[in-house]
This record gives structure tokens, sequence and C-alpha cells, in this order.
């Protein structure tokens, strides 16, 4: 696939009822933990805001928080947390250079007795919290979003895309920043036979490692 340019919808994300604009994503944060733009809020434990530095250059997004991360209140610290910072390691890439958030925020899920199964959101959900990476990235900034995921391509560029159509090409998105999408790394734990196991990592890692590549230039530029 050619390099081309994507053209995120022109739509605005529908006014949401807050005094002010957050001005940090601390405030952000604080003004996520209120949301009820959608019933999610009502079964999560708590609303699981973004993560990292407000200088981060690179903004990863994934689904939806899963049952450790409602727990915690903190973003991939579950197993598709460890997975993944395990891969950014192998791929060269600091997380401590990415902010990392979430496509919704709150755990959507199916109670089976004590456990809490993970439930795929649905497109209100995830066009209701789209208005919150909006903020996110008003406030970020960043130079790169890389969506781990159909739900985290849907709420990052407003419209649905197969993974398999946008992976692993960097593309140009209006407003100046570029974009990158790879599959989610819970796909990864999944998968049963050893060898799809192997050749799913391979390609995860090359995704990654554009990462890399990319803040390996981003910062050139930015010593120039």
């Amino acid at each position: 696939m050619e390099k081309s340019q994507i053209v995120i919808r022109a739509k605005p994300s529908p006014a949401i009822d807050l005094l002010t604009e957050a001005k940090s994503l601390s405030a952000l944060a604080g003004q996520e933990a209120e949301c009820t733009r959608c019933p999610l809020y009502k079964n999560a434990t708590q609303v699981v805001p973004g993560e990292g530095s407000p200088q981060a250059r690179v903004l990863l997004i994934g689904e939806q928080p899963g049952d450790v991360e409602d727990r915690s209140g903190r973003p991939f610290v579950g197993p598709s947390g460890k997975l993944l910072d395990i891969a950014l390691e192998r791929a060269g890439v600091e997380r401590d250079k990415c902010f990392v958030t979430n496509a919704v925020k709150h755990f959507k899920f199916d109670p089976r007795g004590k456990r809490r199964l993970h439930k795929k959101p649905d497109a209100g959900e995830i066009d209701a919290c789209r208005w919150w990476l909006d903020r996110e990235r008003a406030l970020l900034q960043p130079g790169l979003i890389v969506a781990l995921g159909a739900t985290a391509i849907r709420c990052a560029l407003g419209r649905s895309e197969a993974v398999s159509q946008l992976r692993g090409e960097i593309f140009d998105l209006d407003g100046g920043a570029q974009f990158l999408a790879t599959v989610h790394p819970s796909s990864l734990l999944r998968l049963k036979d050893e060898s799809d196991k192997r050749q799913a990592w391979r390609g995860f890692l090359a995704d990654l490692s554009k990462i890399a590549s990319w803040i390996e230039k981003d910062e050139a530029r930015a010593a120039r």
C-alpha cells in the first residue's frame, strides 16, 4: 500500500455538559471521572484515563480497560499491557515516550459468576467516548497516533476501517499528525497454535519497530 493521506471525519464530537474546558491532562482525567455520556459508567468500577508524559509525541490507543485496569484505574496494566510492554521494549520503543489511552474509558463486560468477561464496545459507545480522545489529542498534540485494533481505529478516525487495510503503514492525517494501525496485543494472547503465535508476534514487532524509527527521526528533527 502506498503512503496516502487519511482525512479524519470533520463532524465534531457532541457537546458535553462541563463547566470549563480542561487545561491539563490531570484536569481532563478529573472530568472523565464524572462522565455519563454512555451507560458503561454504571457498572464499571471507575473510569480509566490515559497515562503518560504530557510531552509524549506518540499516542497509543487501545480498545477499552480490562478487568485489571478497571480495578486499578490505570491503562494497559493487565495481561495485554504486559505483552505490550515486552513488545515495545523488543521493538526499541521507550514506553515513557508514549501516552497510552483507550478508545473507551470504562470497562464493558458480561458477568459470569465471580468473573467479568470482556465485551466489545459498540459503535455508539465508541463514538460517545471519542470526545475524550479528541481532548487528549488537543492537549498532547502528538506527532504519531497509533491505533491498536479496530475499535481504536474507529475512535481515532471517526469511522470504521479494517485493520488489514491500514496495518503497518504510516499515513498523514489532517492537522499535521501521522497515523499507524496495528493489532491489539490481546489478539496475540488469544492464539492457540504455536506457529500462529510466532508469526503474529513477528508481525506485531515489525509494526511497533516503525514507532521506534519515527521517534528517532522526530527527535533528529527537533534537535536541528
